[in-house]
């Protein structure tokens, strides 16, 4: 399975994407939009909308997505075996206040 996933360094939803990923050992490519103008292009190309994370799997885009909507998507089309495994983010979360003021800080937005 090629799974590339087009997420902001620091942000809830993109937390949880990576916590499912880790969930099931899945390898991915982590594509951060925030620092690389061309990844963001890449990514509304992509998806034909701005908002993130995106994730596509096997040339399947699911845009505007959650790690738990991920998740769904994985288990309904016998990609991957549901498990209970803990995991170590939420996977439905917005970015907290701490996170907004860190990308504010570090990044440069192109959006």
């Amino acid at each position: 399975m090629k799974i590339k996933a087009y997420l902001k360094p620091s942000c809830g939803w993109s937390n949880g994407v990576r916590t499912i990923m880790r969930k099931y050992n899945l390898p991915f490519e982590d594509i951060d939009i925030i620092n690389n103008r061309d990844n963001y292009a890449e990514m509304v190309q992509k998806s034909g909308q701005p908002l993130s994370p995106c994730v596509e799997i096997d040339g399947v885009m699911l845009a505007d997505i959650s790690g738990e909507e991920v998740e769904n998507y994985l288990v309904s089309n016998d990609l991957v075996k549901a498990n209970s495994k803990p995991v170590d983010a939420p996977l439905n979360a917005g970015c907290s206040d701490e996170e907004h003021a860190k990308m504010a800080t570090k990044t440069v937005r192109f959006f």
